[in-house]
């Protein structure tokens, strides 16, 4: 048994905060079903480099799912839609605001079908609004939402982020949060209801902390404020032989065994050091550091607590002891032709597991309709009329 393995999920979505949000649900057991138009359908398939026919950014993000064409454009189109979605338990879409009305496929819509459906709208401003139709992407959310401006450290520019926090975060973790505590809901109400999940609301909630202090003291945390920017000796990325070593000695004991580790023991009540005298003490553990590689002082720190790691790099990270035993890396298998992430939720008794390859463009169009209720006449009426393909 799989935790949602009851639980049916029409994916409206693209690219990238709805396939991992639905990705999530999807390990979990629920029957993920991609809507794809029947012009190109998800654009992420085709995006370099490719794996074979389709990109190897695709299969990580759609394994356990299936896939059908339609054309929600076509009238018969938007009906086998809506008939599908007459058996669902959620509809997950990332449309900009509006184009599921004009679509003719609406919250209104969709709860005079299923008034247990559950929607769930993915957008980078929200569905209302000043920015409601705004076109964005991911760097334009984490400026709107101040992220950009905490990224500089203590005398840099701020730097291009590394990953897409606002779409994997602000929107795909968030999204998924908002359809099981919706799914929750309607276990106990019979309703479903319409989750509205703005990227930029996410990434403005993660600034808690930042906000705090803000709001406390009317300053504005930068770099010569925050405390976990590198504006102190102890938490800051250092710079070895042949790499680099992040720092992350916050409580002063771990500090303390740093430095003593290293062989800098007359810096073991500067860790909160600031100004002139953080650059001192930065630029002593700096020029130290420098003279071995990165191995041998992780060699030498070995058993030590002293919260210090090294900086690895994708090559390094799916070789890692700690990430190949919490099964972080899977091999090739029914999940696709190459190696991908793992299951990042574990649980006591409930299993995960690639059930699905990654689905073919259209790979389940006549499987799902025939489930609800198309016949083969049918299916062959609905393709002479463009309405799937």
């Amino acid at each position: 048994m799989l935790a949602l393995d009851d639980v049916r999920i029409l994916d409206l979505t693209r690219l990238l905060p709805g396939p991992f949000c639905t990705l999530l649900l999807a390990d979990c057991g629920a029957d993920v079903i991609k809507v794809e138009d029947t012009e190109s359908g998800d654009y992420l398939r085709w995006m370099p480099p490719l794996s074979g026919e389709e990109s190897a950014m695709f299969a990580p993000l759609n394994r356990n799912k299936r896939s059908i064409r339609l054309n929600l454009k076509n009238p018969a189109g938007r009906e086998a839609f809506l008939r599908l979605a007459g058996a669902a338990d959620v509809v997950v879409e990332s449309f900009r605001p509006g184009v599921m009305e004009r679509l003719g496929i609406g919250y209104a819509t969709l709860r005079g079908v299923n008034p247990r459906l559950i929607l769930c709208s993915i957008s980078g401003y929200g569905q209302d609004g000043p920015y409601r139709d705004r076109a964005g992407h991911d760097l334009n959310y984490a400026a709107i939402a101040g992220v950009l401006g905490l990224t500089a450290g203590a005398q840099g520019d701020p730097a291009m982020p590394g990953i897409q926090a606002g779409d994997l975060g602000g929107g795909a973790l968030h999204a998924a949060f908002a359809i099981m505590v919706a799914l929750w809901q309607r276990a106990r109400s019979g309703t479903g209801q319409h989750c509205d999940i703005a990227m930029t609301d996410g990434l403005v909630s993660w600034l808690a902390p930042h906000a705090a202090v803000y709001f406390a003291t009317g300053e504005v945390p930068g770099p010569a404020t925050l405390s976990l920017n590198g504006r102190h000796p102890c938490y800051r990325i250092y710079p070895c032989a042949d790499g680099h070593l992040a720092v992350g000695a916050l409580e002063p004991k771990f500090w303390r065994a740093f430095v003593e580790a290293i062989g800098l023991p007359q810096h073991a009540d500067a860790g909160f050091a600031s100004g002139a005298d953080a650059t001192r003490v930065v630029a002593d553990v700096e020029a130290l550091l420098r003279t071995r590689t990165r191995a041998e002082w992780m060699a030498e720190l070995a058993g030590r607590d002293v919260c210090c790691e090294p900086m690895l790099h994708i090559d390094e990270v799916f070789e890692h002891p700690q990430v190949l035993h919490r099964g972080m890396r899977l091999d090739p298998g029914v999940g696709g032709s190459d190696a991908q992430c793992g299951f990042p939720l574990h649980f006591s008794d409930l299993p995960m597991a690639v059930r699905r390859h990654p689905p073919g463009w259209g790979e389940h169009t006549d499987e799902l309709l025939r489930e609800a209720g198309y016949d083969e006449p049918a299916l062959t009426s609905l393709r002479a009329e463009g309405a799937i393909a």
